[in-house]
């Protein structure tokens, strides 16, 4: 599944393809002119430009906070929105305000995040993701969100993964663990079966390739 980017006036693009039309007009960019491009024309954006490198990107400044180094653990991800979700017009998107008790729990994330990448550890990036994704309830709520909870949970998933600036929500799975793509499949028909929609499930940094 190619990310996509939320733009104003309901308008959805995948990032991959707005690239290769820059490319095939000769024009090379770098990725952090990408990123701020993105965030000019959208108000924020995902750091989608990076690719699958780990980073902790500012999203509604286009920039770089720091480079994790390394490689994301090998996961599986079951990718899809909320059935009753309109797209994000980011423009007109207020900014979220963190109290000091949610900072303070970012940068302890921080550190995790860091942890999760050099030791090569799925589950505690999914906490990672899954503690993030609950405070972004509080600033973009997704109506889906606790029965997606509930079916990561049943399903024994890492955790859940959020756009907060954005529709998309995500289930990450351990692509080493026994029978990883068939539990990834039977969780994509389950999410399916709940009314979610857009289901697509996708490997990252995983050798399985791509599932569907």
């Amino acid at each position: 599944m190619a990310p996509l980017i939320e733009l104003s006036h309901a308008v959805e693009i995948p990032l991959e393809a707005a690239i290769r039309v820059r490319a095939a007009a000769g024009l090379t960019l770098r990725q952090s002119t990408i990123a701020r491009l993105a965030v000019a024309a959208e108000g924020a954006s995902d750091a989608i430009a990076y690719g699958d490198q780990p980073i902790l990107f500012a999203h509604r400044e286009g920039r770089t906070i720091e480079h994790f180094g390394g490689e994301f653990p090998p996961l599986l991800l079951v990718g899809f929105r909320d059935g009753s979700a309109r797209p994000i017009d980011t423009l007109s998107m207020p900014r979220a305000r963190y109290d000091g008790e949610e900072i303070g729990l970012f940068r302890v994330l921080r550190g995790l995040a860091l942890r999760s990448i050099r030791q090569q550890d799925p589950r505690l990036l999914g906490r990672v993701a899954t503690i993030s994704a609950s405070i972004s309830q509080r600033h973009l709520p997704k109506a889906s969100f606790n029965t997606v909870l509930d079916i990561a949970r049943a399903h024994g998933a890492c955790g859940v993964q959020v756009a907060h600036s954005g529709t998309l929500i995500g289930i990450l799975l351990d692509a080493n663990a026994p029978r990883a793509a068939m539990r990834a499949a039977e969780l994509a028909r389950e999410v399916s079966g709940a009314g979610l929609q857009d289901v697509h499930t996708f490997a990252l940094n995983a050798e399985t390739g791509l599932i569907q």
